[in-house]
């Protein structure tokens, strides 16, 4: 299994903290220790599964395809006013991503960073209707010569670390890495109207797998 690098500290310090018990516990009351291994074996486990990071090549190269950018289930499709980048009317469809999910997040299709800030907020659950402008997040915005795309990387009720590896004037290419979220968390993608959502409400999809959009013909 391939382990993000976001992961690896942390792992480092649970597995010392794990063993460390498990010898007290030894110590002081035998008779518990097998009970208490057995605990800390799964736990360790459930954190190694999520910040596991799989191999996605891209299925189809095209830089029309808005690919998923996370892991989850499809929570939002609708028309939306957007107020900190376009000012316009756009498409928001939004992925929920349980702690179960790959939370690696991934760029959804090539072009250059044109926008990002990170805006400090609350901890809303992730599929409250205000945590888009409310909750911790990030904004990032990518264009290419078929349009535009905002994309958030919104905090959940536990995710309390976001992390965003993309700078205004980058070049990005579809699929890399774009940023992390950790333990529960929501992204947002904000399209192009005419832009054609090839997704619907209670989909579950998966990063650099699923087609999330076509967006319109240059000039269109």
């Amino acid at each position: 299994m391939r382990l993000h690098r976001e992961g690896i500290t942390l792992l480092l310090i649970t597995l010392i903290l794990f063993v460390l018990i498990n010898v007290v516990a030894f110590r002081a009351a035998a008779y518990l220790q097998p009970w208490l291994l057995a605990l800390t074996l799964v736990l360790y486990g459930l954190i190694v599964q999520f910040f596991r990071n799989p191999q996605r090549p891209i299925p189809l190269v095209d830089d029309r395809l808005v690919y998923a950018p996370a892991d989850g289930k499809v929570v939002v499709i609708e028309e939306v006013d957007e107020p900190e980048y376009f000012n316009a009317r756009r498409l928001q469809v939004s992925i929920f991503m349980s702690p179960l999910n790959v939370h690696v997040n991934r760029v959804p299709f090539a072009g250059e960073v044109a926008y990002s800030r990170y805006h400090p907020g609350k901890y809303l659950v992730a599929w409250h209707p205000k945590s888009s402008t409310e909750n911790e997040r990030t904004s990032v915005v990518l264009e290419n010569t078929h349009g535009a795309v905002l994309l958030r990387q919104i905090a959940g009720a536990m995710a309390r670390r976001i992390r965003l590896y993309l700078e205004p004037g980058q070049q990005v290419s579809q699929g890399q890495d774009l940023g992390f979220i950790k333990f529960g968390s929501r992204v947002d993608l904000l399209l192009p109207l005419q832009s054609e959502v090839l997704v619907s409400i209670g989909q579950t999809v998966k990063g650099n797998q699923d087609v999330i959009a076509r967006l319109p013909e240059e000039g269109e």
